[in-house]
């Protein structure tokens, strides 16, 4: 019998990691029936941390511009890991991220500026050369050593 989408997610969190590994693969097989649901579980408070993590990466793999503002959410998680997954997700969807990302550089939490300079210097797309060098005087470390990273990667 073969396993529901809701079901593959709950296997996300076996203990077992080729249950993992295995549902990760399915539900990458059978993305656009999982999109909706990965992005549910992305966002609904109380989900366990590796549901959300595993969620992140699927959606970064699916790459539909759908889960672009819940991964964006995202990286406000309490949970750092959840945070970097959700931004390599947004930098392996390339050019349609990157004006979402760019918006969000100004946000008042310094997790999601840092996150979102990262993930824009894993794409590497000139148009944030200008607003990336704007965090280079950030108050918060991280964020001016993403956007260092960022620039650095871009002008290469």
């Amino acid at each position: 019998m073969e396993k529901t989408i809701k079901q593959l997610i709950e296997d996300l969190n076996d203990d077992d990691e080729f249950v993992q590994e295995e549902a990760l693969g399915i539900l990458e097989f059978r993305s656009e029936e999982s999109l909706d649901p990965l992005i549910e579980a992305l966002s609904t408070k109380g989900t366990n941390k590796n549901i959300k993590m595993s969620s992140a990466k699927l959606l970064g793999v699916i790459s539909d511009e759908k889960a672009i503002d819940p991964l964006i959410a995202t990286l406000k998680d309490n949970n750092k890991l959840v945070r970097r997954e959700a931004s390599t997700a947004l930098s392996r969807m390339g050019d349609k991220a990157v004006d979402p990302l760019i918006a969000i550089l100004d946000d008042e939490d310094w997790r999601v500026r840092g996150a979102a300079a990262w993930a824009l210097g894993k794409i590497g797309d000139k148009n944030a050369i200008g607003p990336l060098k704007s965090l280079l005087d950030d108050d918060s470390g991280f964020v001016r050593t993403g956007a260092k990273f960022a620039l650095d990667n871009i002008e290469e």
